[in-house]
């Protein structure tokens, strides 16, 4: 990971392998944000990742063309914007249903299971308590905090 971090702090610019189900969730100071498969990473955006999670077989490639950059530039954008709709609801508890069923939804339960509660709820701005709660309560299996 460290690697990772240091190519973003330099502000080299990633892309999230399209070609796989993976991504990266990216600490910043306050808050984390997602970056799912055709995402952009590094550049300018990340220069303040204080950490990186990867999720599931993480696999970053260089854009080889303006015109790739450009759609990663993009889809970074809709990853963000799939985020902020789950944030939107006002009941904290149904934004961390939401994030965990996307994520269920996407990698299922064993990637779940292995991703922080922290790391969800810096996603869609919840504590860490509401996310176990969540887990613990929910019909899904989600094993929790693995950390």
């Amino acid at each position: 990971m460290a690697d990772i971090l240091t190519q973003l702090s330099n502000g080299q610019l990633l892309m999230v392998n399209s070609r796989k189900r993976n991504g990266l969730i990216l600490y910043k100071r306050f808050h984390a944000e997602f970056a799912g498969p055709g995402a952009a990473v590094g550049s300018f955006f990340d220069l303040d990742c204080e950490r990186v999670l990867p999720v599931g077989n993480l696999s970053l490639v260089c854009p080889k063309s303006p015109e790739e950059r450009q759609k990663a530039y993009l889809i970074r954008r809709q990853w963000i914007r799939l985020t902020q709709q789950l944030t939107d609801n006002p009941l904290p508890t149904q934004r961390a249903q939401m994030i965990l069923n996307q994520f269920d939804n996407y990698f299922g339960n064993e990637i779940v299971a292995q991703v922080p509660d922290d790391a969800f709820a810096l996603l869609v701005g919840v504590l860490p308590q509401t996310i176990a709660k969540i887990r613990q309560t929910s019909e899904t299996p989600y094993v929790g905090d693995i950390s």
